[in-house]
Order: structure tokens, then C-alpha cells, then sequence
């Protein structure tokens, strides 16, 4: 892909305690057939202004816009901690520290009566343009990926929800892939990328024993084991796995059944389907197979990745195709392409599924909208319903 942030080079291109339990707070919204939801939309600073509070009418697919929840600088990465109390936000920008430059991550409290979002306290992300976070499943520590600074990161998280300074970060050098993707679409320029180690995602296992994380200009998925006591990150044997040079990994999902995990490369427009090994960490490639159509032939960069909570179907997002591919999940866990969903809008950024499986919102960054389609068996349905919203980069439920 190319990214989409304002300020970043490449993206401009295209564009102990109780408070840390795992077991969610009651829901704000009852979500039965007639209820609803609320969704906080991260943004980039530009059109948008922040996060952003939406309710998801459960019955209709209809988002509709409560109020900027926070105006903080381009949080285009949002996560919930567990216990459902507390929002994170990866701010992408570089000058939160000039020296070295470094972007931020702000704890907020949520409150589950209204979804207004209180600051806890904001620091560093430990390099440039974070663009992803996540929360390891204890609630302990937040993981963070600085596309921009080649850097992975761990932030411990305090009993009252905010986040401490860096217990571990790790920051990629050298081995950068080729320019040109292995397995690219004929005529693509998907070229960007290559220029520098680029993390992309880090997350936890479901058991939150192992943290994988992508670094797109290295072509490689790494593998740590978490030591929750001192919250440092240790390397597997083998400390990560290779993806055909120049592909570029950008994000990945696990399947329910916590064995398979499949990998979105960015720059060829391909999913790699991998056997995970929940006792070791470690990964064995089974399958590559394209995000588009037969035939396609151009520029496409991949954004985002998604498994059904049945486990039944896999969902990816194509930019610049403006689509979102269904696939098939076999009985061993491979995929076959069933069908591609055009998003009604321009660069799907990322999408999501709701808490209760009926329907999935694309984040459409350039058309400043939402997009929703309800969820029927193997098809996407386009619901007819759109959400104005500037620079739409990430949307999460709260649940």
C-alpha cells in the first residue's frame, strides 16, 4: 500500500488489578435485533478532526455521527482494552519528539454510559508515523507498530488505564526488500514501500503467549515470546519468517481456532495463509493466493484483513481496485476466492465487522465516508447507507 497520512511521505503518494480484568464492563447498547452500538472512527488530521462517536443501528446498518469524542492529531489506529474501560490511539504524526522523531499514543477513559472519552495521558510511540496498536489479551501492555521510524514498541499499561514508557522496542535495520513486488499484478507500480524498514501490525496470540509483527520493507513476519513480567519481547527460533521479497506484509488475522493465521502483502495484492503453532510461534506457509479478480492487471495496494467470527470466510480490502474480496475458508484452513464487493468509495483504509456478525463498515479514506454492508452467508450486501466522516482510517465497536 501506500499510505494516506498527511505529513508522511510515503503515504502522501496515494494518499494487578481490577481496572486491568479481562471481563467486559455491561454494554452501552443493547444489541438485540432493534439496538444499536457505538463505534469510535479514528481519522486522519486534515478533513478529520479526531475521533470520532458513532451509534450502528443493529437493524438497518445505519451509523450515525454522536459527536468528535476527542480531537487529538491523526489517530488512525484505534484499540479497546479488554476490560472495555479504555481507548488507545496510535497518533500518526512524527513531531510529538523532534529528537529522534517519534509519534504518540494516547490512553483514554472510556465512559460507557455516554462513550465520551476522557485523556488519560499521552507518550512517545518509540518512532515516526506509529500505524498500528494493539492490546495484549491480561490488558498489561499495548503493542505498537511505527511505520515511519522502523520500530516496534511495548507500552506498559498502569492499573488506572494509561500507558507507561517503553518496557521493549526493537528497531529494524537493514535487509530491505526490492522495489518491485515477486508476485505483483501485471503493470503494477505498487513500488513504494522498500525504501526502509516500514513495521505495519504487531498483536498478540489469543492465548497472548507469542506477539507477531509485520514490517512491510523487510518483507518479514517476526515472532516474540511475551514475558508479561518484565514486558520485554523475546525472538523465537526462527525470530521471523520471509514473505516473497518486495510482496510486503502489512496485516494479518487469526482464524477462531487460533491455527491458522493469514497474511495480507501489501504490494502484491496477495494472501498467505499460514499454519500457526500456538506452543512455539512459530509460522509454515500453505497457500498464496491474489485479493483480485482473474485478469486484473494495474495498481492495487491491499489494506486490511478480516476473519469471520464463525470462521467460515476471510474478507481483504483492495485500494485503487476499490473492493473487498470474499473468500471461502476450506477445512484445512485455505481459501478460494468467492467474490469481490465494490466499496462504493475511494481506498477503502481499513473495515470492520460488528460484535454481532451482521454487518461490515468500510473505512472509504478518500471519499470522507462509511460504508455499510449487511452480512448475508458468503455475499456482502450493500445496505444503502453512507456516513459522512473526513479521512476515515479505522473504526472499533465498543462492546
Amino acid at each position: 500500500m501506500e499510505r494516506g497520512a498527511p505529513k508522511i511521505s510515503r503515504r502522501a503518494l496515494l494518499s494487578g488489578a481490577a481496572a486491568l480484568a479481562i471481563r467486559p464492563a455491561a454494554s452501552v447498547r443493547a444489541q438485540g435485533s432493534q439496538g444499536s452500538v457505538l463505534a469510535y472512527v479514528g481519522t486522519y488530521t486534515g478533513n478529520g478532526e479526531g475521533i470520532y462517536l458513532f451509534s450502528l443501528n443493529l437493524r438497518t446498518g445505519a451509523l450515525t455521527q454522536i459527536k468528535t469524542a476527542a480531537a487529538v492529531p491523526s489517530p488512525s489506529w484505534l484499540a479497546i482494552h479488554p476490560n472495555g474501560n479504555f481507548l488507545y490511539a496510535a497518533n500518526e504524526m512524527s513531531n510529538f519528539t523532534v529528537s529522534p522523531p517519534s509519534g504518540s499514543v494516547t490512553a483514554f477513559a472510556i465512559n460507557r454510559g455516554t462513550g465520551d472519552l476522557t485523556i488519560l495521558n499521552t507518550v512517545s510511540s518509540q518512532g515516526s508515523g506509529p500505524a498500528h496498536l494493539s492490546v495484549d489479551p491480561s490488558g498489561k501492555f499495548v503493542f505498537v507498530a511505527n511505520y515511519g521510524g522502523g520500530s516496534f514498541a511495548v507500552l506498559p499499561v498502569h492499573p488506572d488505564g494509561s500507558v507507561g514508557d517503553a518496557s521493549f522496542v526493537q528497531v529494524d535495520a537493514d535487509s530491505v526488500g526490492p522495489a518491485r513486488a515477486t508476485n505483483a499484478p501485471a503493470g503494477s507500480f505498487a513500488i513504494s514501500g522498500h525504501d526502509a524498514p516500514h513495521p505495519h501490525m504487531i498483536q498478540a496470540d489469543a492465548a497472548g503467549n507469542y506477539v507477531l509483527g509485520t514490517d512491510l520493507g523487510q518483507d518479514r513476519i517476526y515472532s516474540w515470546l511475551l514475558n508479561r513480567e518484565t514486558g520485554q519481547l523475546v525472538p523465537t527460533a526462527p525470530p521471523f519468517v520471509a514473505v516473497p521479497p518486495g510482496d510486503g506484509p502489512r496485516h494479518f488475522a487469526f482464524h477462531p481456532n487460533g491455527r491458522c493465521l493469514y497474511s495480507l502483502q501489501e504490494e502484491a495484492s496477495t494472501l498467505l495463509f499460514y499454519h500457526y503453532d500456538p506452543s512455539s510461534g512459530s509460522l509454515t506457509q500453505r497457500q498464496m493466493i491474489s485479493t483480485l479478480p482473474a485478469g486484473f492487471a494495474g495498481t492495487n495496494f491491499t489494506s486490511e484483513v478480516r476473519v469471520s467470527g464463525d470462521g467460515e470466510f476471510v474478507y481483504a480490502a483492495n485500494r485503487l481496485h476499490d473492493s473487498i474480496a470474499i473468500f471461502k475458508v476450506g477445512p484445512t484452513g485455505s481459501l478460494s476466492l468467492l467474490d469481490e464487493v465494490w466499496t462504493r468509495g475511494d481506498y477503502p483504509r481499513s473495515f470492520t465487522i460488528d460484535p454481532t456478525g451482521r454487518f461490515l463498515v468500510s473505512c472509504n479514506q478518500r471519499s470522507d465516508a462509511l460504508v455499510t454492508y449487511r452480512i448475508k452467508g458468503s455475499k456482502l450486501v450493500f445496505t444503502e447507507q453512507y456516513a459522512p466522516i473526513g479521512n476515515p482510517a479505522n473504526l472499533v465497536f465498543l462492546t
